[in-house]
């Protein structure tokens, strides 16, 4: 059983153009919901100028529906993100810190030492925390991340006792032995782990497979394929939900997902949006 984390109301509405009113991105969730989702990255928790599609978080989290068993998760990135997000009543954050320091300043505006120092402040908020390792296994301006680095962080990381840490391939440069590699040597520090692939290269789904194959049972995904990260030149879409569903179906993994409703939804968000979902399953449904 594999357990997909949705978030494309979060990573994948942030880098599109149109900005989605806070009944439409409710909807989103609430599609998300009934098609199976049961933990949702929301909202972030950011600057709306920096990030305007994320300037209504509060309405959003204020407007969801609340399920037994259903886990909102909300990003933030400093102590201001955190106070909010934990007015705001979501279940769990998720906290970012970048693998190199060039795109962390970018992204964060602090180096990653820096911000491993606010992730220890947000650890000990007393709300269930997780730790995304950003650009783990690329920089978009720095090239090749080593292991070592990415490893460093997470043993940091550590002295807070995450939920779990997620290997983000925010770029989309990884390819399968890199991901086996890294999961192998984050595994050994006995954490739990996730794992979130873009497909700017076209190797996101074999790479999914391989933290599957590596022993990682928590996958990111986005209904439509949609997002990327605003901060990072020419960054594409996440895997798509529905996508990776169907993957997952074929060799034989539940994921306690409705695979036709997925679709609808992923067709449905980009008929909001005004564009053609990178998602593929739903071009092949009536």
């Amino acid at each position: 059983m594999v357990e997909i984390v949705e978030v494309g109301p979060r990573d994948g509405l942030q880098n599109e153009k149109v900005l989605l009113p806070t009944e439409v991105k409710v909807d989103y969730i609430t599609r998300a919901l009934d098609a199976g989702i049961r933990r949702l990255e929301a909202v972030a928790f950011v600057h709306p100028g920096r990030v305007p599609q994320m300037a209504d978080a509060e309405a959003v989290m204020a407007a969801v529906p609340r399920r037994p068993g259903v886990t909102y998760i909300g990003l933030v990135l400093n102590r201001r993100g955190l106070d909010r997000a934990l007015a705001a009543g979501v279940d769990e954050v998720n906290m970012v810190v970048v693998a190199s320091d060039e795109f962390s300043r970018r992204n964060q505006g602090t180096t990653t030492a820096e911000a491993l120092d606010v992730w220890h402040e947000v650890a000990a908020a007393g709300i269930p925390a997780s730790l995304t390792i950003a650009a783990a296994f690329g920089c978009p301006f720095t090239g090749a991340v080593p292991v070592d680095r990415v490893l460093g962080i997470a043993a940091s990381a550590l002295q807070s006792g995450p939920r779990e840490i997620a290997i983000a391939d925010t770029i989309g440069v990884g390819v399968p032995t890199q991901v086996r590699t890294l999961a192998a040597e984050l595994g050994a520090l006995g954490v739990p782990l996730r794992a979130h692939f873009h497909n700017t290269r076209n190797t996101g789904y074999a790479n999914a497979v391989a933290a599957l194959e590596a022993g990682i049972t928590t996958l990111d995904a986005s209904i439509g394929g949609i997002g990327g990260c605003p901060f990072a030149p020419r960054a594409t879409g996440n895997i798509a939900t529905e996508d990776l569903t169907y993957l997952l179906h074929g060799m034989g993994v539940g994921t306690g997902l409705d695979l036709p409703a997925l679709a609808a939804t992923g067709t449905w968000i980009g008929s909001r949006l005004g564009i053609q979902v990178p998602a593929m399953l739903g071009r092949t449904l009536d």
